[in-house]
């Protein structure tokens, strides 16, 4: 099979296109025909090696995919050849740019008939990780006030989407450009962070839910009242400024899991929640997408590869 793989870490001109055996799945895991996979920042941490995780050489990059199972490993009962499924490959979020690969059976879904194959392989990592901020480290209720960072991207889409089901008061912060886009997902109110200081806007915010990073993470915990809770997918917090302000700061890694996926899918599906496509590549422009991640102008949403006739 062909895979997109990385035998030295560094930059574009690490990934290349090799041929390999086709792996066979272990226990607890099914091999996936793949029908597209998902690209992500993390795929570009990885392939640069500032993966947070160790990541042994080689390895096939990729960890969001959809498609058919082609078969399964010991102890699983809840797939079947001929299944389609979405989900992701495995905790170390490799092996997913191939025309097939071995994923963990407690890391997929079935797809559902309403969901397509470019879409549903658009979801896992960043819907998860949107999930995971809103509901459970974030804990959000009909009485919070959260402040979403990050709001235009394709993680703070989500979150801002998710939070609106359940807050009483969404803000976000995104571009002048991409305003009037975040306000149709849910937001209350959008706040410009490049032009305009949070702390000298904001204050009295329940939860803030970093999507973004980078010097704004700074002023937003300035916002939080007394107590308040910072959730961040992106960077680790300053805790010594977090103790500071009086407030709780809180890093976390994405955990894509079976439950998780059906949830988020049975929402798309009902036309409750919304992903957005950017770019969709074959496979072997695997390179074209990464110098996408690395800022080359491309079309705003998830960036996804399809392998054969997906699209």
């Amino acid at each position: 099979m062909q895979a997109i793989r990385v035998h030295q870490f560094g930059g574009l001109d690490a990934l290349v296109v090799d041929d390999v055996p086709r792996p066979v799945p272990g226990n607890g895991e099914v091999l996936v025909r793949v029908g597209a996979a998902g690209v992500g920042p993390w795929d570009a941490w990885i392939r640069a090696g500032r993966s947070v995780l160790p990541q042994p050489l080689p390895l096939t990059l990729g960890s969001d995919i959809a498609g058919v199972v082609e078969s399964v490993g010991p102890d699983v009962p809840a797939f079947a050849p001929g299944d389609a499924v979405f989900g992701a490959t495995s905790r170390r979020f490799t092996g997913g740019y191939a025309e097939f690969a071995v994923a963990s059976a407690a890391l997929i879904s079935r797809q559902p008939a309403g969901l397509g194959v470019v879409e549903a392989a658009a979801l896992p990592v960043v819907a998860c990780t949107a999930w995971q901020m809103v509901f459970e480290h974030g804990a959000l209720t009909s009485s919070t006030r959260v402040l979403v960072l990050g709001g235009a991207g394709n993680v703070g889409a989500f979150a801002v989407q998710l939070a609106r089901r359940v807050a009483r008061e969404v803000l976000a912060t995104a571009s002048a450009a991409d305003a009037d886009d975040v306000r149709a997902l849910g937001a209350h109110r959008v706040i410009d962070s490049r032009t305009t200081r949070l702390d000298e806007v904001l204050h009295g915010v329940d939860v803030v839910l970093d999507a973004a990073g980078g010097d704004v993470l700074t002023q937003a915990l300035a916002v939080l009242r007394p107590n308040g809770t910072l959730v961040s997918a992106v960077s680790e917090p300053d805790q010594v400024l977090a103790a500071r302000h009086g407030v709780r700061a809180r890093f976390f890694l994405v955990e894509v899991t079976s439950a998780r996926l059906e949830a988020i899918a049975a929402l798309m599906v009902r036309g409750e929640l919304h992903g957005r496509i950017g770019e969709v590549l074959p496979l072997a422009e695997a390179r074209r997408a990464h110098a996408m991640l690395d800022g080359a102008p491309h079309r705003r949403g998830k960036i996804v590869l399809t392998v054969d006739d997906a699209s």
